[in-house]
């Protein structure tokens, strides 16, 4: 699966795509992560890619000229190209490939969109900055606006992160053992979000006289009775 992503700055997603999950996905071929820096696509030589809004307000917009430029831009590229896959003019529509804006009026992303997506080849995040970006992005080049919660980020760098580590877990191959079994509990209680866990040790002494126990059900080694504990501890959403 590929990932496109465009941005200001490309250097951002430097530290954590080289890091865990996401850096073993990679280095094993399972997802691709291309960064396009938008100002590659400006039109002028000051790499210009965002304006004062028409009718007044505070801050810059992100203009729509240089986002369609770098949409345009995969979709003419071949599949015979290492840096993309199969994005091409008649496809980049199709059930095979997405285009996200990443916005704060977006659609909420949760765990059901991340299997959604995660049948996806491509993905393209166009990720906002500033005030906003022009109201003809939506309309015209992304197919869904996507917001990870209710709250304002400066820019989408770190909405897309989230999102593609989200789909990642879900390709087979990406996860290992330890990773997989967070997986499965979240997945079979889902609607209820998971029960607590515990390691080692049993007993947790912060200080004198304070003990922090593990409760004794899942020290029993009785696994019946421990998966009726984990049915009834499960957090409710």
């Amino acid at each position: 699966m590929t990932f496109h992503i465009i941005t200001i700055f490309p250097q951002i997603f430097n530290s954590y795509l080289e890091e865990g999950i996401l850096s073993r996905a990679q280095k094993n071929n399972l997802i691709k992560i291309n960064i396009l820096n938008l100002r590659d696509f400006s039109s002028d030589k000051h790499k210009t890619v965002d304006d004062r809004p028409f009718g007044g307000g505070p801050g810059m917009v992100l203009k729509v000229e240089p986002i369609y430029k770098a949409v345009q831009f995969l979709k003419s590229k071949s599949s015979a190209s290492p840096k993309f896959s199969s994005l091409s003019a008649n496809k980049i529509k199709s059930q095979k490939s997405k285009i996200i804006l990443l916005s704060a009026k977006g659609k909420r992303f949760n765990q059901n969109l991340a299997y959604k997506f995660s049948k996806f080849k491509e993905i393209v995040f166009i990720c906002g900055r500033y005030e906003g970006v022009d109201e003809r992005v939506a309309k015209y080049i992304a197919d869904e606006e996507i917001s990870i919660g209710d709250y304002i980020l400066s820019g989408g760098e770190l909405a897309a992160l989230v999102i593609i580590e989200a789909i990642s877990r879900l390709i087979p191959g990406v996860l290992g053992n330890i990773e997989s079994i967070e997986e499965k509990r979240f997945n079979s209680l889902q609607s209820k979000g998971g029960w607590p866990v515990y390691t080692r040790p049993a007993v947790f002494e912060p200080k004198p006289g304070v003990k922090w126990n593990v409760p004794k059900i899942l020290l029993s080694g009785n696994h019946k009775k421990i998966d009726d504990w984990k049915k009834r501890a499960s957090f409710r959403s």
